[in-house]
């Protein structure tokens, strides 16, 4: 089992078409409640509808993050029962009430699924993990209509809150030392080199960041393929620290941290996706950390259990 996503919080120590197999629902009256947010009935799954296994372990890594159901508390319901079901946020809203007042194990998540396939997230194929983060979360954002609730979850200043770092694995055993690879100052020569629009010359580069999101999803890529050959997986042990201190990676020069926000940089881990399998096919479950229960969960689909804190990632993922 390798690791396709890690998702750290700071300071928390963070077919065919699926309408040809069911109809959406009539829309929920949304009706706020206190505790509204933390899933009520403990850790629930969600059934396994069509290959869905990848969306389900990104769902519950949004669902189980309670600064993401934040901001579903505070979503305009949409008004039309079209406009309902078409969008995201407010079916995802539907699905963690649902997941509240479920009495069994887990739910299905007909509703939600029908809304994504309407937006080009469809059932019965098997999807990447990343490809399919990128998706909902450009959906959440652009199909919030609160705009205040937009610029202060989503953006701030014009910067993003959240970002996501792209990192390859092979040849590095500890995950620090591939995010000091990734914001090592690189100095580029010859046709390499950077041009610059406003001296009209080539230069160097460094990375440098002006704001630190709250949260952090680092994307390890886990396939590679060479010279047109066959996509294969990258398969060796990963080592990754339940907290991460960017003060311990970013120089100065690159980042200045806040003196006005404590612990500025320093995130822990919240959730893990996994994938178990070849590069062409697979299996998705996540390890997410619940904050109510200070326990960490294994999602596999309907089926969850309580599982030790994960530390690093090969072909098995060795939990510590």
């Amino acid at each position: 089992m390798t690791i396709r996503a890690l998702v750290f919080r700071i300071l928390l120590l963070t077919c065919s078409d699926a309408k040809a197999f069911y109809s959406p629902s009539p829309p929920a009256k949304h009706k706020q409640r206190r505790g509204f947010g933390v899933l009520l009935s403990g850790a629930v799954g969600l059934y396994n509808i069509g290959l869905s296994c990848c969306i389900n372990s990104l769902l519950q890594s949004f669902l189980m993050n309670r600064y993401f159901t934040s901001i579903l508390r505070r979503i305009n319901v949409p008004h039309g029962t079209a406009e309902r079901n078409a969008s995201v946020p407010y079916q995802m809203l539907l699905l963690l009430e649902s997941m509240q007042r479920a009495k069994g194990k887990s739910v299905r998540p007909f509703d939600l699924f029908y809304c994504l396939s309407h937006h080009g997230v469809r059932l019965f194929v098997v999807h990447d993990a990343s490809e399919v983060y990128y998706k909902i979360w450009n959906l959440l954002k652009d199909q919030i209509a609160n705009t205040d609730l937009v610029k202060s979850y989503f953006y701030k200043a014009e910067k993003k809150t959240f970002i996501i770092v792209v990192l390859y694995r092979e040849l590095i055993s500890v995950l620090e030392n591939s995010l000091h690879c990734f914001f090592r100052p690189e100095q580029l020569t010859k046709e390499n080199m950077c041009h610059c629009g406003r001296c009209n010359k080539k230069t160097s580069h460094m990375i440098k960041i002006s704001y630190l999101p709250r949260m952090l999803t680092l994307h390890l890529i886990r396939f590679r393929s060479k010279d047109g050959s066959r996509t294969r997986k990258i398969t060796h042990s990963l080592a990754f620290p339940p907290e991460l201190d960017f003060s311990q990676i970013l120089t100065l020069e690159q980042y200045q941290p806040d003196p006005k926000k404590k612990n500025d940089g320093l995130y822990d881990l919240f959730a893990v996706i996994a994938h178990s399998g070849p590069a062409d096919f697979g299996h998705y479950c996540a390890y997410i950390w619940s904050l109510t229960e200070s326990k960490w969960y294994c999602f596999n689909d309907s089926s969850v259990c309580e599982v030790r804190k994960p530390g690093s990632t090969g072909d098995g993922l060795t939990q510590s």
